[in-house]
């Protein structure tokens, strides 16, 4: 036994082992021997060639047989990874990575930042397996809020979630570096017998003033990750264009990006000539993506897990790293890129007549914005004018042959919140929609159906977009409604959004046509990723991939290794493992994509409740967006900000719920206030760090129904008897509450049966 032995004993175990395992394995008696192999590991962790933890020894960085980890990662097949908690990446570097093993119970409820207790194997300096002794909390386990401190020295955090209204408190030793304003994350500890709950520090994640950090918390309130991984960021080192071979060169024709003044990346470049028979040859090109994103990556792996960018008003947090999404994958103009570009032919009627796929190297001749493109083209005075006008000629056809097939169109304004350099919000606009945008569009459907006719014809495997038709009891709900405006749908299943387009032209010459697209949109199903393709609903295609935006979206990424293996253009195909997953990419993609777009609306809505804070007391236009039992959600014109008008604070009456009239409707004063109607409310409350807005109406005693519109509404609902039709009883102050609203009918059936209504019912208590 001699000092590289003992090293190379430690070296080859997986967990680290005591002086008396190590006396074990080299059969040491006596204790002449045991203090010479006390002295040569104290020499060994003298020399940092072994460390010491909790009395047993392994290498350096290495990790003591149990601890503390948080799940950092599940990958697609359902592997878990994580990380040590007790970590210091600045002065111990990246961490290794951990295994998590699945035990007798499986450890499928583990989820991303779920923490546990386990006992760890090291299999190599990078890689441990872990076992998971006992889970210590979850996600759910954990509070994000603001930290206010307390004279004691302690505090307590205020949830940023309007939903949770408790109050944790933080002992002075478990506040960390926090300070009082500080947005955090808190642990929650246990704390029984207590009213207010316990939580210790563990993330500080800005302050509350601080603009920046709104956008943060919808982050946090997510679970997006805003860093990447050091491993992803050094894929992305030494990545280079690459050259002409094995590529066509289409440097030669003047390919465009148009996109947005504010954009930062250019993912997409179009270009059109006529052709002889009055059709049109168009190109759209698109960043190769899949050229530097290799399948089982760390860069791809990261980009499977966010499934796609997430955009708040003040920041984006992309799918892949800026080297790609800002540089590599960006169509600069005047720069060599690598794309995948898509030749289509269309006829005079705007029928795909035939496609063909190419990997390509281009070179952008320019980067324009909607409003010069749209300008150049009205005013027939853009330097870029050649290359403007074959756009709006193609387009034309396009336009034409969308409405012939007759997609659904929806008169819904999109809002965008102006955000100052600073990070605040200056105020909203609803965003101008100009035929640039429309153009752009049509090129980008069309290069989609054209990628899913492509991979067809190979038999390829395809991540279609679909979108189902509406249900009919979606339809059914909406029908009652929309015969109030004495607008018919068609009976039985919709088929064709044609049924509903002539229902929205219709609509057109009322006053409340926003109102009536609401109503219709809420009728639709959500559009996912799938494999298998059932076609798209909306945009009337029997399918529909995507193909035209791998920067920002997973599935676009797959469909175009997809075509790459198809039709044996290089490096960087779909491999049979991911073939083999593709129902469940789609699966996780979607997911990823609806969790994306809840953070998008609620980062929305706290830069709103921001704004309008300063605005206390003051009174807005607006339009009610939302009846429930418990209130009516209203919009405000002028900032587009969404608030809640309790059914607390309107006039003291007895209120039913007719959920087919979308509408609240007074018993004792015959109010009305019903979805879409314009009311004029007074702002009560607004909280940035919820995003709670609080309202109240002025004037609500006339009334907010629409003027012409008649209100169906059931006998049953009027009278509020025992069968109250399918509307739901709710009354001032505690609207939705089933003892008070049971009481109140007993209240109102004594009124009707006093002899010449003398004398008056007594109000039920609250």
């Amino acid at each position: 036994m001699n000092k590289s032995d003992i090293l190379d004993l430690i070296r080859s175990s997986p967990d680290p082992l005591s002086k008396r395992d190590i006396g074990l394995a080299f059969g040491i008696k006596g204790s002449g021997v045991r203090i010479a192999l006390k002295h040569i590991l104290r020499e060994l962790e003298h020399e940092g060639l072994v460390s010491k933890l909790g009395g047993a020894y392994t290498m350096p960085d290495g990790l003591p047989g149990v601890c503390v980890i948080e799940v950092s990662d599940i990958d697609i097949d359902g592997d878990v990874f994580a990380r040590p908690v007790e970590w210091d990446n600045e002065a111990q570097g990246e961490p290794p990575r951990i295994e998590i093993m699945p035990g007798k119970k499986g450890h499928t409820t583990l989820k991303p930042k779920d923490r546990a207790l386990v006992r760890l194997k090291r299999i190599d300096e990078t890689l441990y397996e872990g076992a998971v002794i006992k889970a210590l909390d979850s996600a759910e386990g954990r509070v994000m809020g603001l930290l206010r401190i307390t004279k004691g020295g302690g505090g307590y955090i205020q949830p940023a979630d309007k939903k949770n209204r408790n109050e944790f408190e933080v002992s002075p030793n478990d506040l960390g570096e926090a300070k009082d304003g500080d947005l955090v994350v808190g642990e929650v500890q246990p704390s029984p017998n207590l009213k207010r709950k316990k939580a210790r520090i563990i993330q500080v994640i800005g302050k509350r003033d601080d603009p920046k950090a709104i956008s943060l918390i919808s982050l946090n309130e997510a679970g997006i990750e805003e860093r990447f991984p050091d491993e992803v960021l050094k894929e992305c080192e030494g990545l280079h264009v690459p050259t002409t071979k094995n590529r066509e060169d289409l440097r030669g024709i003047p390919l465009v990006t148009i996109d947005g003044a504010d954009a930062r990346d250019f993912d997409d470049a179009v270009w059109a000539e006529k052709t002889d028979d009055g059709g049109f040859h168009l190109i759209v090109a698109i960043a190769d993506v899949a050229y530097y994103v290799r399948p089982g990556s760390a860069l791809d792996r990261e980009a499977q897990k966010r499934g796609n960018s997430t955009y708040f008003p003040d920041r984006v947090v992309p799918m892949l790293p800026e080297a790609l999404s800002n540089d590599l994958c960006s169509l600069r103009p005047r720069e060599d890129r690598a794309c995948m570009a898509m030749h289509m032919w269309i006829d005079a009627g705007g029928g795909l007549q035939r496609h063909k796929i190419v990997r390509g190297l281009m070179r952008s001749e320019a980067r324009l914005t909607y409003e010069e493109v749209q300008h150049g083209f009205d005013t027939n005075s853009h330097e870029q004018l050649s290359l403007i006008k074959p756009l709006y000629e193609a387009f034309a056809v396009l336009d034409k042959a969308r409405q012939t097939r007759g997609a659904l169109d929806l008169d819904l304004p999109e809002k965008q919140v102006i955000i100052d350099d600073k990070g605040n919000m200056t105020g909203v606009k609803v965003r101008e929609r100009l035929d640039a945008h429309k153009l752009i569009e049509e090129f980008m459907v069309l290069a989609n159906v054209a990628a899913a006719k492509t991979l067809e014809k190979k038999n390829a495997p395809c991540v279609y977009r679909i979108h189902d038709r509406p249900s009919a009891e979606k339809l059914d709900s909406a029908r009652e409604f929309l015969e109030s405006f004495n607008l018919s749908l068609p009976k039985g299943q919709v088929t064709q959004p044609k049924q509903i387009n002539y229902i929205l032209q219709k609509a057109k010459s009322l006053p409340y046509s926003h109102l009536i697209s609401i109503v219709i949109l809420r009728t639709q199903s959500q559009a996912v990723y799938s494999p298998q393709n059932i076609g798209h609903f909306g945009l009337a295609l029997k399918r529909y991939g995507h193909f035209t935006s791998p920067i920002r979206r997973y599935a676009d990424l797959l469909v175009h290794r997809s075509m790459v293996r198809a039709y044996g253009l290089g490096p960087g195909g779909l491999d049979e493992g991911e073939e083999a997953r593709l129902d469940e990419i789609c699966e996780h993609i979607s997911t990823t994509e609806r969790t994306s777009m809840v953070a998008e609306r609620s980062a929305i809505d706290r830069f709103t409740a921001a704004f309008l804070s300063e605005q206390i007391g003051a009174e807005f236009a607006g339009r009610i967006t939302g009846v429930t039992r418990f209130g009516l959600f209203v919009e405000l014109n002028e900032s587009g900000a969404d608030g809640l008008v309790p059914m607390k604070s309107l006039s003291n009456d007895f209120y039913v719920h007719d959920e087919k009239a979308h509408a609240l409707i007074g018993r004792r004063t015959g109010a009305v206030f019903r979805l879409g109607a314009s009311v004029t409310v007074r702002l009560k409350e607004a909280d940035g760090l919820t995003g709670s807005t609080v309202l109240e109406l002025v004037g609500h005693e006339r009334g907010a129904d629409i003027p012409g519109m008649e209100l169906k509404t059931s006998p049953q609902n009027k009278r509020g008897g025992k069968n109250r039709g399918k509307g739901s009883f709710s009354r001032h102050p505690n609207a939705g509450d089933k003892k008070d609203g049971n009481r109140a009918n007993k209240a109102y059936k004594k009124k009707k049966t006093t002899p010449k209504h003398k004398k008056k019912a007594k109000k039920p208590k609250n």
